[in-house]
């Protein structure tokens, strides 16, 4: 299971980035192992408002629908429109089929890095 350094992380199994002042959203490979076959992805619009620790998309698989949190508050800035055709890219490659990028910050959550969130999939294990 792949936890990429640079990023950061809710327990909720998100992950974040930083990039051209926005945050990039996108689920941990740990959730997609969770999800196996991801069938759909129900996004928010654009200019539309996530808040840090609320749910903003749902991820459907085979086998259960899963909410997925924001780790920031803020205005959706662009969606991963890829992924509505082809929501399966999350689980071939989780880190680079983001979800949202928002902009706009005025809040966030408690984030992990990448060590931490490694340590916390441990308890996860035991």
């Amino acid at each position: 299971m792949e936890v990429r350094d640079g990023l950061r992380y809710l327990r909720t199994h998100q992950w974040m980035k930083e990039e051209d002042g926005q945050v990039v959203i996108g689920i941990t490979d740990y959730a997609q192992m969770q999800l196996h076959s991801v069938v759909f992805v129900n996004l928010p619009e654009a200019d539309e408002h996530v808040t840090a620790g609320k749910s903003f998309a749902e991820v459907e698989s085979v086998k259960v629908v899963s909410e997925v949190h924001s780790p920031v508050t803020g205005t959706v800035s662009e969606i991963n429109e890829a992924l509505l055709d082809e929501p399966e890219q999350l689980n071939s490659d989780p880190y680079d089929a983001w979800l949202i990028k928002v902009s706009e910050i005025t809040e966030r959550a408690d984030l992990l890095t990448a060590d931490e969130y490694r340590d916390f999939l441990e308890t996860l294990k035991g």
